[in-house]
């Protein structure tokens, strides 16, 4: 028993049996180590943000954590943006850092930087192994941080030569435990909030899954609230029999419009709805005249709260829709007729990852009626996170079709993550959003007042010179593909991938 085995052994305990991985030679006794612990997969991703990414999108769906496992500062600040993502997403991932031997730290290295520094700016706890006797019990607070509610991501830092180290048996497993319950005079001020009437609910993480969300569906039908999603949520279920939750507007102008004439907003797993950047003459905080109201935080019990404020309000009525998708139009492709084809197309129980940003917004309006599926989005904002979350969730949920709805600018970030997902034989099928240009950032150009931009600024939004060619970029990673640029192109498109194992990728051209 040396650390490395250690800590893997503990991990495994913990329900922690997939590793993402871009090592190097800092955490080769790890490598070799898991060839000793075959309850926990290696998965190699050619990019520390394919790993971070991945882990996200398995810890979202399974609620267990996730561990990658990095090359030392360089390798953690490759993945830090979807870290990021995955912090604002509360998933409880496990990132394992390398670091040079103790003995050679001293010297200065090439490669030393301080990762703790680095860490700390997108995890909640960092820990470093100060020896292999105490890697088990290190690692066991690592895992009990990271799965503390709701989760979070969390940085255990373990040297070369710790791992190498001899190491008592791995430790009992993590203590893990529930999260609080909301206090009934809490759930009381809700219920009178709301029947006082014009109010609306924001869920988040909690309640926009299974019983959480169909007690917000119960309390919104009783007291006539509008129910929202945020705007970016880290999974939520949609489709026929399920609630409807309005995703909360992107641009402030159109978060006050969804908000007049509502008196209260009442915060269930949400925190209050903030406008993504600073614009000018418009608020920062976006909520109504009366303000917000907390039922429940993230790290409390969403869904016992919303079940007990739906007991309090006597909301019993069922609150789903029965629509279907409407048919998609013929023609030339543009977000809308995308948006329909693949609302009226994808399979139940599906699991969409929406990365799709200026295009995917009509796919969201149409895909109320749609069978009922999951999203995933982008929780913090930092692009570059469709893929990889694709890949872990396939990973996650090998029963289920993912499709990944990517923009293009973005899906070039870590488009790497194809190959993993053709290795792994993963059943993503991946559309393209290919309208060659960073559209929303020409989007916040124009709004900015530059709606015709020079040169210098109009380089900066496209990507038609040359255009990258994601059919070639897909097949050469190992991803059949295909190109098309009509509605009935598309639907053949995805007809002949759904009936196909593995992944596949379809360039849509907008």
């Amino acid at each position: 028993m040396n650390g490395a085995l250690a800590l893997l052994r503990t991990a495994e305990g913990a329900g922690a049996n997939i590793c993402f991985a871009n090592p190097g030679t800092t955490e080769l006794p790890l490598v070799a180590a898991l060839d000793r612990v075959p309850g926990i997969r290696p998965v190699l991703c050619l990019f520390e943000g394919g790993c971070s990414g991945s882990a996200d999108g398995w810890a979202r769906m399974t609620g267990r954590p996730a561990l990658t496992l990095l090359h030392l500062g360089p390798g953690l600040a490759n993945a830090a943006a979807n870290l990021h993502n995955a912090r604002r997403a509360r998933s409880p991932i496990l990132n394992v850092i390398g670091d040079h031997a103790t003995r050679h730290l001293p010297h200065d290295p090439l490669l030393a930087s301080d990762i703790e520094r680095i860490a700390a700016s997108v995890s909640d706890t960092v820990l470093r192994c100060s020896s292999g006797a105490r890697v088990a019990d290190t690692t066991a607070r690592a895992l009990e941080a990271a799965l503390a509610p709701p989760g979070r991501p969390v940085a255990l830092i373990v040297a070369d030569d710790v791992q190498s180290e001899p190491s008592s048996a791995a430790s009992t497993p993590p203590r893990t435990r529930p999260p609080a319950r909301v206090p009934p005079e809490t759930v009381e001020r809700a219920a009178r909030t709301l029947r006082a009437g014009r109010g609306a609910i924001l869920v988040g993480r909690g309640g926009a899954l299974g019983r959480g969300l169909e007690a917000a569906g119960r309390i919104a039908a009783a007291t006539k609230a509008r129910l929202f999603s945020e705007t970016f949520a880290a999974r939520l279920e949609r489709g026929r029999s399920r609630p409807v939750a309005e995703r909360f507007p992107y641009f402030p102008e159109q978060a006050q419009s969804a908000l007049a004439g509502i008196r209260t907003l009442v915060l269930a797993g949400a925190r209050e709805p903030v406008a993504f950047f600073g614009y000018p003459g418009r608020p920062s905080v976006l909520v109504p005249e009366g303000g917000s109201l907390r039922l429940a935080g993230p790290d409390e019990d969403v869904a016992r709260a919303l079940e007990d404020l739906a007991d309090a309000l006597d909301a019993r009525q069922r609150a789903t829709t029965d629509a279907s998708p409407p048919e998609p139009t013929r023609g030339p492709l543009d977000p809308v007729r995308l948006g329909l084809v693949l609302a009226y197309h994808q399979p139940e129980n599906a699991i969409i990852v929406d990365e799709g940003l200026s295009s995917a917004g009509p796919w969201f309006g149409a895909s109320s009626g749609a069978p009922p599926h999951d999203v995933l989005a982008l929780t913090g904002g930092a692009i570059g996170a469709g893929l990889p979350l694709a890949t872990g969730a396939a990973l996650a949920c090998p029963d289920r079709r993912v499709i990944a709805l990517q923009a293009d600018g973005s899906g070039l970030y870590t488009l790497q993550s194809l190959w993993t997902q053709a290795r792994e034989g993963t059943h993503v099928v991946t559309i393209v959003c290919a309208n060659r240009s960073y559209r929303i950032l020409q989007v916040e150009l124009a709004r900015a007042g530059h709606a015709e931009p020079g040169p210098a600024a109009r380089a900066f939004t496209d990507l038609a010179g040359p255009a990258p060619d994601w059919v070639a970029l897909a097949r050469g990673f190992g991803v059949p593909a295909t190109r098309v640029e009509t509605s009935e192109e598309l639907a053949r498109a995805l007809e002949n991938a759904f009936r196909e194992k593995g992944p596949h990728l379809v360039e849509a051209l907008l």
